[in-house]
């Protein structure tokens, strides 16, 4: 046996193989995710749009399908305000994910998704498409700029309700904040004591208004992200159809997987990667 059949040397070229192709994902990850806020953690909210309780449905899903992406990453994932929708699901729904780099993936999230598949709510079994919108903001508040005057805040505290029918909460723990400057409202319900829901609900103030001030100065450049202007109604990111075929498309990259069940089990990297690689 030759030097060039020797095992010992296979298993170390192989190796030095291993290392390279590691290194060079390495460099490739970090050139993906070098933008000002990627190692961030993330605040994610979701929005039914036209569809009534089928798009409310449709928010539950994708909710789902977003938690479980981030436990499959380890991020530490927690809903932290509701609206309950008519029936099912819900009108609205703010889910934030703790760790690093959560952000960067998940900014490629940002926009709206469309569903097409036979309702469940229908009783004639028609095929519906239903819309919801994805909003993807960084959680900052250590590092951010943006100073939030008591006097440019109203605070209502209300009793939290449960989803899914978990206990209500008979005080009044729940927390609004409405900032009159710019007309945002937030709200927070999930913690156990008001203090710790006043304290999140200003940390997502505090991402919104950072997110308002980042936008102006886009506008200001003439150079507002791409992602923005995806988030209108209609001009939607990526379709998922369950019927009359099955197939989830990103219309960005032409990504593409006929594993509908898988994608909507949290399999969203693909989608994700082929994003941030055309960006």
């Amino acid at each position: 046996m030759g030097d060039d059949e020797d095992p010992e040397l296979i298993s170390e070229a192989k190796g030095k193989i291993t290392r390279i192709e590691t290194g060079a994902a390495d460099m490739e990850f970090k050139r993906m995710l070098s933008g000002r806020n990627d190692t961030a953690s993330a605040i994610l909210q979701i929005n039914a749009g036209a569809g009534g309780t089928e798009a409310c449905d449709w928010a539950e899903m994708l909710l789902r399908m977003y938690r479980r992406w981030a436990d499959a990453h380890g991020y530490k994932n927690e809903v932290v305000d509701f609206t309950e929708g008519d029936g099912a699901g819900f009108r609205s729904v703010v889910l934030t994910v703790a760790g690093e780099y959560a952000y960067g993936f998940l900014r490629a999230e940002n926009g709206v998704h469309r569903l097409v598949r036979i309702s469940p709510f229908d009783a004639n079994k028609r095929r519906h498409t239903s819309f919801c919108s994805v909003f993807v903001l960084p959680d900052i508040e250590d590092d951010i700029e943006i100073v939030v005057s008591e006097g440019d805040l109203r605070i209502d505290t209300f009793r939290a309700g449960g989803a899914g029918g978990q206990k209500v909460n008979k005080t009044d723990s729940a927390v609004r904040l409405t900032h009159f400057p710019s007309g945002i409202v937030v709200a927070c319900q999930n913690e156990r004591s008001q203090h710790q829901n006043k304290a999140m609900a200003m940390r997502i103030l505090k991402a919104k208004l950072y997110d308002l001030e980042m936008d102006k100065k886009r506008k200001e450049r003439d150079a507002v992200e791409a992602a923005k202007s995806e988030i209108a109604w209609g001009s939607q990111i990526r379709s998922y159809v369950f019927q009359p075929y099955q197939m989830v498309k990103d219309h960005r990259t032409n990504c593409e997987s006929g594993n509908v069940q898988s994608v909507m089990d949290g399999a969203v990297d693909d989608f994700i990667r082929a994003f941030l690689l055309k960006k």
